[in-house]
């Protein structure tokens, strides 16, 4: 099994995410990337409120350029939750068919397109045959049901996250997705909260980032209910009960997926995140390894990865997920949780 990567800026020239690919060349399947400002599901990659990287351009081109020398696939995404007026308009569709053409006239066309948008997915459909296309995990696709209706749209899925410790419901996507010539993908590492009711108000509120940030916005009103959520500490369990897998236990997706995403993309050190699902192991803070990772909003608190329970993977892959008639993650955070100020 190999990952796909999100291709990372080093905002401080502390890391260089091609000699990070280069490194870890063969358990990489793929390289995720968006282009420049287009909608991608995070924030731009070159304006940071009207400061603009000019040289992002030229550098994101060298390296894929390089990356794709290496044999690994490049992933182009189109994946905001909301394109605005553009969501099914010409000028969307002028627009990606225009990226794509540049990336191949460039020697790095993109072998994949993510996305969470249907009429993207029909564009390239018509367009350019050729490239495959993804549904995204902002999709929230986790049932047959789901994939059905987009299976003449999308070659290939990535799984609603809240699945990813479901592998009865892991095996019956994967037996409809070999039938049907289909690839099956997951997102191992996300710190989201599990099933969280916020999730489509915040993916919107990213999507229009750019808009949002030259607006005098409501003071005092936090987008992010996580961070509310987690200011309570009886709340903190909750940390354990969300999607992520642990580089201890990644070895049990082997027999369903042959690739699987980690989010990298606005991680400051996704060298640590590779390195650690790489040789599935890691010593240290577990919140370290996600995207968001919520390290801040329990500090000095720090969740031991070393400290789990042999039995916690089985557990809680197993169990019916009614957490809140359970207590067993509470025992298991009782362990795990550890002051870092003694």
């Amino acid at each position: 099994m190999k990952f796909n990567v999100g291709y990372s800026i080093s905002s401080d020239g502390t890391y260089s995410f091609l000699d990070i690919v280069t490194r870890y060349k063969e358990h990489i399947s793929e390289v995720y990337f968006p282009w420049l400002d287009t909608p991608s599901g995070r924030a731009s990659l070159i304006n940071c409120d009207g400061y603009i990287d000019w040289d992002a351009q030229q550098n994101l081109i060298n390296d894929l350029q390089q990356i794709k020398q290496m044999g690994i696939k490049l992933d182009l995404l189109y994946n905001g939750n909301c394109l605005g007026d553009d969501a099914m308009s010409e000028n969307m569709q002028n627009t990606l068919l225009s990226i794509i053409d540049f990336l191949n006239y460039k020697g790095c066309s993109p072998d994949i397109i993510t996305t969470a948008s249907p009429a993207v997915a029909f564009v390239i459909k018509k367009h350019r045959k050729h490239i495959e296309v993804r549904a995204s995990v902002n999709m929230k696709i986790g049932t047959v049901k789901g994939m059905q209706y987009m299976a003449d749209l999308f070659d290939s899925f990535y799984i609603q996250r809240e699945y990813n410790r479901d592998f009865t419901r892991i095996k019956e996507l994967k037996e409809w997705a070999d039938a049907n010539g289909k690839g099956l993908y997951m997102l191992a590492n996300s710190g989201c909260m599990s099933f969280c009711s916020c999730q489509t108000f915040h993916d919107n509120t990213v999507s229009h980032s750019n808009g949002i940030s030259t607006k005098k916005n409501i003071e005092g009103f936090v987008p992010h209910s996580c961070w509310n959520y987690l200011k309570g500490t009886s709340n903190w369990v909750s940390l354990l009960q969300n999607t992520w897998v642990r580089p201890e236990d990644i070895k049990n997706y082997e027999p369903y997926f042959s690739s699987v995403k980690l989010a990298t993309r606005m991680h400051n050190l996704p060298g640590l995140v590779i390195d650690s699902y790489v040789r599935g192991r890691y010593m240290g803070n577990l919140l370290d390894l996600f995207e968001p990772g919520f390290g801040p909003a329990i500090a000095p608190y720090v969740i031991n990865n070393s400290s789990f329970p042999a039995e916690f993977f089985k557990t809680v892959s197993t169990c019916n997920k009614q957490c809140h008639k359970c207590g067993y993650c509470e025992s298991v955070l009782e362990k795990v949780l550890m002051n870092t100020e003694g």
